[in-house]
């Protein structure tokens, strides 16, 4: 490979001199063709021009000669460059070789010892198949020998139950069954027992918590106690005032009845009338419009009406004021219009004789307190008690459960999701989810509950009565039951060897579950079981 190389640029050189001599050989012919043409002219002329043209061919042949050296240079350059490659190339291959040679060895050599390690397996699995099928054959006969054990045990088994059966006068089945019933028995007392035992010291623990946040609202709340009523009453300056309201042939009154919706009721009373009405916003209109019109002293069909429309924009805007100081009571802002001026309408809804708004701000107040020491979000239980029974303002014009209607209102006004939730499940219509669901109710069951906050008819107070009476009495084992404490204590005596003391703990949650689901009744109602043994004697 050297040897071409140095051949090669020998060559090279060759012929760059060639190309030398050649360009001298067409320098001189031209310098000489030049004096003979310029035969005519000075010889000193001549002789000078020749002698520059010398010069320049004389550069230009270095020039040549330099540029030739240099690619001559470069070419042994790169020559010897290629054959310092050609020899690393050599040498690479040469060691790929030996290394291949020494890989294949060592695959030769590996090939053989797994070719010895899977004889001596294929050995060993005729072994090991052998003595497995001698260990089948031995398995084979142990099976039937423990088939004919089983069918003697069996016939044993069988003439052991006859003999029991004979015996004990009991068939296999019922004293499997009376066997099962003892269990469950004991299982059920012992699961009484564990029972007992938690809920005595979840509840310690969540009353005492419990006990001590409502407590504390409580303390802190004070409102006035309401009555109930369907009727307005409207003091006349004088008797002379009801001919008037009845007018000529009674077409006043009737077109007043007509217009407003409400009955009036005008009988001996001294200077007053009766307003009567289900609907407290329809019957407070008409009160309004019917003072109106007493003041003015004209009363006729035509201002009637003027009166009822001028009174019922009059409402309005008081129901939108009550709205407004309700949320500026409880420090709540950014509520849509539409639910401030329903939340206002409550103002003349009642419930059991409370004032529905006046229990909702109420409510909002115990909530914002109990989330403060649960340091929970106050402003957002405060908004969920608010409007917990913004459903009722609507009640007698949209059908359901005022839960359910309030939840759509709310949702439809932009109310988040935790409000909506607390209020459609404050009644129980759906699980509760969240802690402010919880503490909503709770907050509504307190305010309802308090002393003086409700009242109901004595009809349907003696009717819970008897139905407490009632379900407690339909259990076995109960001697007797007294309703006490206006309905919010049972108290139930049961018969000491019927009913045992885990019996008596059972019979409580029995009775207090099926009130919880049979009766609806304002605050809570504690059930309790006594059991009395006593040993009485005579000393003579």
């Amino acid at each position: 490979m050297s040897g071409v190389l140095g051949l090669l640029a020998i060559g090279l050189l060759a012929a760059v001199l060639i190309a030398i001599l050649v360009v001298g050989y067409l320098v001189v012919t031209r310098v000489v063709r030049r004096r003979h043409d310029a035969t005519a002219n000075s010889e000193q002329n001549v002789s000078a021009i020749a002698q520059v043209e010398l010069d320049e061919a004389h550069r230009q042949a270095g020039d040549i000669r330099q540029r030739a050296e240099t690619e001559a240079a470069d070419v042994r350059t790169k020559a010897q460059t290629i054959a310092d490659q050609a020899q690393q190339a050599r040498r690479e291959a040469e060691e790929e070789a030996r290394q291949l040679k020494e890989d294949l060895r060592e695959l030769r050599l590996d090939l053989e010892r797994r070719e010895h390690r899977l004889a001596e397996r294929e050995e060993r699995a005729h072994t090991d198949q052998a003595q497995v099928e001698e260990r089948a054959r031995e398995l084979d006969l142990q099976e039937n020998e423990i088939a004919q054990k089983r069918a003697e045990l069996l016939d044993i088994e069988e003439d052991r139950r006859l003999i029991l059966e004979r015996i004990s006068g009991l068939t296999a089945d019922r004293a499997k069954a009376e066997i099962v019933a003892t269990i469950e028995n004991q299982a059920k007392r012992d699961a009484a027992i564990i029972v007992r035992d938690i809920e005595g010291e979840a509840r310690e623990q969540a009353d005492e918590r419990a006990r001590r946040i409502i407590t504390l609202a409580i303390q802190r709340l004070a409102t006035e106690q309401t009555a109930e009523s369907v009727v307005s009453v409207l003091h006349l300056p004088s008797d002379d005032m009801k001919g008037r309201i009845i007018g000529r042939e009674g077409r006043n009154i009737r077109a007043f009845e007509a217009v407003t919706g409400v009955n009036l009721i005008i009988d001996d009373t001294p200077e007053a009338v009766l307003l009567s009405c289900f609907d407290p916003v329809r019957r407070e209109v008409a009160r309004i419009a019917l003072e109106g019109l007493v003041l003015d002293g004209r009363i006729h069909p035509q201002r009637i009406e003027e009166a009822h429309e001028r009174a019922k924009s009059e409402v309005d805007q008081l129901c939108v004021r009550a709205g407004e100081d309700a949320l500026v009571e409880l420090g709540i802002t950014d509520m849509h219009p539409e639910l401030v001026a329903l939340l206002g309408r409550l103002r003349y809804r009642t419930s059991y004789g409370q004032n529905v708004l006046k229990h909702l701000v109420e409510s909002a107040r115990i909530a914002g307190m109990m989330a403060s020491e649960l340091r929970l979000d106050r402003q957002l239980l405060k908004r969920c008690a608010l409007l917990h029974d913004i459903g009722k303002a609507l009640t007698h014009e949209v059908e359901g459960s005022h839960a359910l209607i309030g939840a759509e209102i709310a949702r439809r006004y932009g109310e988040v999701d935790d409000v909506v939730h607390a209020i459609e499940a404050h009644h129980g219509e759906v699980e509760m989810r969240t802690v402010e669901a919880v503490l909503t109710q709770a907050a509504d069951a307190i305010s309802g509950g308090r002393p003086g906050a409700r009242r109901e008819s004595l009809e349907a107070y003696v009717k819970r009565l008897e139905r407490l009476e009632q379900i407690a009495t339909a259990h076995d084992g109960i001697e007797k039951v007294f309703a006490m404490q206006a309905g919010r204590e049972l108290r139930v005596m049961v018969l000491p060897d019927q009913v045992d003391d885990i019996q008596a703990q059972v019979l409580a949650r029995d009775i207090a579950k099926q009130v919880e689901e049979e009766l609806t009744y304002p605050g809570q109602i504690r059930v309790t079981v006594v059991r009395e043994s006593r040993a009485i004697e005579t000393a003579r």
